[in-house]
C-alpha cells in the first residue's frame, strides 16, 4: 500500500487553518458541503460527489486542536468511481505552525493502492483541493 503525500504552506494561523479542515460547516468553502451524521463510531461526516460515484462516509478518527485532523473512509463505491479506492484509507493533516505567520500543512491519504487506475487521478486531485484550502484561507 501507498500514501498520497502533499506539504503546502499557508500563510495563515494554524488556528485558522485548523478550523477550515476540522469545522464541518467549513470544509464546504474549500472542497464540498459536509454533512454530519453522529453513529455508534461516532462522527461521520458525508458528501455526494454526484451520482456516479455514490455518498463518501469519512469517519473522524481523530481532532487534535492545532495540530491533526484524521478521517478514515467507511464507504463503498462503484468500481468506474475513483473514490472506489478510498475505502479503508485513512486522510491525515498534520499543522505546524510558523511562528504564528504561517501554517505547513501535510496531507497524507494512507492505504493507498497505488496499483490502482486511480492513484495517479486523485493525486492531482487532491492537490488541487489542497490549493483550493490555501486559497480560501489567504484570501
Amino acid at each position: 500500500m501507498a500514501s498520497i503525500y502533499h506539504q503546502v504552506r499557508i500563510n495563515a494561523p494554524v488556528s485558522k487553518v485548523y478550523d477550515a479542515i476540522s469545522m464541518p460547516e467549513r470544509i464546504g468553502t474549500w472542497w464540498d458541503k459536509q454533512t454530519v451524521n453522529q453513529t455508534d463510531r461516532g462522527t461521520v461526516l458525508e458528501h455526494n460527489p454526484g451520482l456516479d460515484h455514490g455518498i463518501v462516509k469519512l469517519r473522524v478518527v481523530e481532532l487534535i486542536p492545532n495540530r491533526r485532523i484524521e478521517w478514515e473512509c467507511i464507504s463503498t463505491h462503484p468500481e468506474s468511481s475513483p473514490a472506489s479506492v478510498w475505502t479503508g484509507t485513512h486522510f491525515t493533516f498534520d499543522l505546524a505552525d510558523g511562528e504564528g505567520r504561517y501554517t505547513t500543512l501535510d496531507f497524507r491519504q494512507t492505504g493507498y493502492d497505488e496499483h490502482s487506475r486511480f492513484f495517479g487521478s486523485n493525486n492531482f486531485a487532491w492537490a488541487q483541493v489542497l490549493q483550493n484550502l490555501k486559497r480560501v484561507l489567504e484570501a
